[in-house]
C-alpha cells in the first residue's frame, strides 16, 4: 500500500465519521451527503499535504541520495532528480541492500584488519630473527674471539654472511610483491615453448634435488613443444618456487612429478610431492604472504615466506589461475594455468 491510498482510506474513514455523527443527531441525507463529501475533501487535501510537505519529499530525498551514492556518485552529485512512483518503498530496499552491504564491507574490513596484524607480526619475527644472530655473532667476535679462536670466529663469520644473505632475500622478494602489486612490473609476453622451460628448470634445480635425495620426473608424451604465450623469465620463477618447495618440503628419497596437461585454450602444469601434505584448513591460506603450514620445518628449510605469494601475483598478472590440493600423509599438488600460444 503507497502513501496516497493510505491517505485516501483515512480520509473515507473520516468522511464516515462525519457522516454518522450528522446522522444520529440530525438524520437529514442533503446535510449528510454535504458533509460527507466536505469532510472527504478537506481530510484528503490536508493529509496529502501534510505528507507531501513533511514525509513524502523528505523520504524521496533520502532515497535519491542512497540510490547515487550507491552508484558512487560524488556526495555533490548524489542529490540529482530520480524518479519513482513508490520511494517509501524504494527507500526501505535501498536502506536494507545497503545495510546488507556495509556489513559485508565492515566483516572484510575485519579480516583485512587481522591479516594486517598477522602480517606484521610475520614481517616483526622474519626481519628479528636474522638481524638477532648476526648481531649476536659479531658481539662475541668483537669481544675478542678472532684472537682466541680463528677457527670459531670464521664459522661464526659465515652464519652471519648465511644470515645476511636470508635478509637480502626477503627484502627482494618483499619488493617484487610490492611492485607487482602496484602493476611497477611491465609483463614482456613472448611466444615459448613450456617444455623446454620445464626442462630448463629442472636442471636448473637438479643438484638440489639430489642432495634432498628426491627424483624430479618430468612426465611428458613425446618431446613435440608446447608453445605458450607470457612472461618467460617471470613462468620460470613460478616453477623454480613451486618445484623448490617441492623438494624442501617432499620426503627424504621421494620424488617429485612434474606434468603438462593441454586443455582447450591453456595449458596446465602440475608440480606435484609426495611429503606430508597440507591441513585442510590451511590449503585456502598457504599463497599468503609468511604463512607457514608447518613452521618448525619452515625454518629448518629456510626461505623468505614469500615464494607462493609472488606465484600467485605473477599467475594472475596474466589473468590465469593457480591452484592447490593436498592429503595429508600422501602430498600436494600445486597446479596454473597459462595461455597456449
Amino acid at each position: 500500500m503507497n502513501f496516497r491510498t493510505l491517505i485516501l482510506v483515512i480520509s473515507l474513514v473520516f468522511s464516515l465519521l462525519l457522516a454518522g455523527m450528522n446522522y444520529y443527531y440530525e438524520r437529514h441525507l442533503p446535510t449528510l451527503i454535504f458533509i460527507s463529501v466536505i469532510g472527504f475533501v478537506l481530510s484528503f487535501s490536508l493529509l496529502n499535504y501534510v505528507f507531501q510537505k513533511f514525509v513524502y519529499e523528505r523520504i524521496k530525498a533520502v532515497y535519491k541520495l542512497i540510490h547515487n551514492l550507491k552508484l558512487g556518485k560524488e556526495l555533490k552529485d548524489a542529490l540529482g532528480d530520480h524518479k519513482s512512483d513508490d520511494p517509501i518503498g524504494d527507500a526501505e530496499r535501498e536502506v536494507r541492500d545497503w545495510a546488507k552491504q556495509k556489513t559485508t564491507e565492515i566483516n572484510q574490513l575485519k579480516a583485512q584488519e587481522k591479516f594486517r596484524k598477522e602480517f606484521l607480526s610475520n614481517i616483526s619475527h622474519e626481519f628479528k630473527t636474522p638481524l638477532f644472530a648476526i648481531q649476536g655473532y659479531i658481539e662475541t667476535l668483537q669481544d675478542g674471539m678472532i684472537e682466541e679462536n680463528p677457527e670459531m670466529a670464521a664459522s661464526f663469520l659465515k652464519k652471519a654472511s648465511r644470515n645476511l644473505d636470508r635478509l637480502s632475500y626477503l627484502i627482494h622478494d618483499l619488493d617484487e610483491i610490492a611492485k607487482l602489486e602496484s602493476g611497477q612490473i611491465v609483463l614482456n609476453k613472448e611466444k615459448f615453448d613450456i617444455q623446454t622451460l620445464v626442462k630448463e628448470t629442472i636442471d636448473d634445480l637438479e643438484d638440489k634435488a639430489n642432495t634432498a635425495n628426491i627424483k624430479l620426473n618430468f612426465n611428458t608424451k613425446g618431446n613435440n613443444p608446447i608453445y605458450v604465450r607470457g612472461d618467460r623469465k617471470k613462468i620460470q620463477q613460478v616453477l623454480v618456487n613451486l618445484i623448490d618447495n617441492s623438494i624442501k618440503y617432499g620426503n627424504r628419497g621421494g620424488q617429485t612429478q612434474i606434468k603438462t596437461i593441454p586443455l582447450i585454450d591453456q595449458i596446465l602444469i602440475e608440480i606435484t610431492d609426495n611429503g606430508q601434505g597440507i591441513e585442510e584448513k590451511n590449503l585456502p591460506r598457504v599463497f599468503e604472504r609468511f604463512f607457514r603450514a608447518d613452521k618448525s620445518r619452515s625454518r629448518e628449510v629456510g626461505g623468505s615466506g614469500l615464494g607462493l605469494a609472488i606465484v600467485k601475483h605473477i599467475i594472475e598478472a596474466h589473468q590465469q589461475n593457480v591452484h592447490v590440493r593436498s592429503t595429508e600423509g600422501i602430498g600436494t599438488t600445486f597446479s596454473f594455468t597459462i595461455e597456449k600460444a
